[in-house]
């Protein structure tokens, strides 16, 4: 007999309203998980963990409690709560929906968030291949009109995808992230890359708070990608290969990971979401953090992506007050 139902806390989810059908029907409690905590409780179920975790949860979005869209996020999390440590510094969604199918709208909200008024005229892509409509989607990101925000790492990937100039139009869920990752391994096989200078990266600071103008809601910390789309932006400029800057940035996020665990400083971190299918990125945050002496928990039977939710929200549910399992 079920004692309540759990569900995502996106309130539009058609997941999210037969939820609430079925615990009316039922006349059982409701229970709305954020959606990056319950990634990170299907980890933690998978491996049988208990106590808390640094839970590394990156997607393209969910639901936060604040009403924006996060997704890429440090939560010192356990199955009964969670706490946002860090976050990544958030940026427009120009347009809404369409920026996530379109990821050159992306580029010119970083470009626009990095370099200012100047970001559209030393872009990395042609400017054409931005499409016509350039100047609209410009107009819109500065003044802020249809344009929410959003932490998403997937978009990250969107915008460095189109500034290396290899989708500027999406037409599957992943193309653009999978482009980029795709050029980074291939990049890693080459000479070139054997030759290259060791330990060359891009920098995406952790910042603590006290370092911003204002803080984003409800973390201590934010992981500032601005510096790194500079210098990305420069190295296109300079005529780096492309594959040379998909794989600095792979290593650019590997080393936010390890500075979010030293701050953090549990000694157990789950990787999560559907950013960590990427195969290239789990290997080299998965070194860095063993290099640093973290243990570190991946998954390998349930999907890193959404289809492991419904686990996580599981569990977070049997672990609120008053409820037997």
């Amino acid at each position: 007999t079920p004692q309540l139902i759990a569900c995502d806390l996106h309130p539009d989810y058609h997941s999210t309203r037969f939820a609430h059908e079925l615990a009316l029907r039922l006349a059982v409690p409701v229970v709305p998980v954020q959606h990056h905590h319950a990634h990170v409780a299907a980890c933690m179920a998978e491996h049988g963990l208990t106590g808390e975790v640094l839970g590394v949860a990156w997607d393209g979005a969910g639901y936060g409690p604040d009403g924006t869209l996060w997704g890429g996020e440090f939560l010192i999390a356990g199955y009964a709560g969670y706490r946002r440590m860090a976050h990544l510094q958030p940026f427009r969604l120009p347009g809404g929906e369409r920026a996530m199918r379109e990821p050159r709208r992306l580029a010119l909200a970083m470009l626009w968030e990095a370099l200012g008024h100047d970001g559209l005229t030393i872009t990395g892509p042609p400017r054409r291949s931005l499409g016509q409509d350039v100047d609209a989607i410009w107009t819109m990101v500065r003044q802020g009109v249809a344009s929410p925000w959003t932490t998403g790492m997937g978009r990250l990937f969107d915008a460095v995808a189109s500034l290396l100039d290899i989708c500027q139009v999406a037409t599957f869920e992943g193309q653009a992230a999978m482009a980029v990752e795709t050029l980074a391994e291939q990049y890693e096989r080459s000479p070139a890359c054997v030759a290259e200078r060791a330990g060359t990266s891009y920098a995406i600071p952790l910042l603590p708070k006290t370092a911003r103008a204002a803080a984003p809601s409800g973390s201590d910390w934010v992981a500032d990608w601005r510096p790194m789309i500079r210098d990305l932006v420069r190295d296109l400029h300079r005529g780096f290969p492309p594959g040379c800057l998909a794989h600095r940035f792979h290593q650019a996020l590997a080393d936010l990971v390890g500075q979010a665990a030293q701050v953090a400083g549990l000694p157990r971190v789950v990787l999560t979401g559907g950013c960590f299918q990427n195969a290239l990125l789990t290997r080299l945050t998965r070194q860095r953090l063993q290099q640093a002496g973290f243990t570190v928990y991946t998954h390998r039977l349930v999907p890193p992506n959404d289809g492991g939710l419904a686990l996580g929200q599981a569990m977070v549910a049997a672990h609120q007050p008053g409820v037997t399992t």
